[in-house]
């Protein structure tokens, strides 16, 4: 069995990254390359990237009606 590929922090990455990474992650999920025992994994990654980018972007979005009232 293949072992787990090591991920950073999703924490430590940067919103460009965290896209980045999960494009990267597709289009290994979309090749013959793909190792069919690490596709747990990939998938899990993918999971927890997404979360931290839906959650940035909310909080982004958050920000910036709050700026954007204060405007008002």
């Amino acid at each position: 069995m293949s072992d787990t590929p090591a991920f950073k922090p999703v924490d430590s990455l940067t919103y460009s990254q965290a896209v980045a990474e999960l494009e990267n992650i597709l289009r290994l999920m979309q090749s013959d390359a793909c190792d069919i025992d690490q596709l747990a994994a990939y998938t899990r990654r993918a999971t927890e990237l997404l979360g931290a980018c839906r959650a940035r972007l909310t909080a982004t979005d958050a920000e910036l009606r709050e700026i954007l009232a204060s405007l008002q």
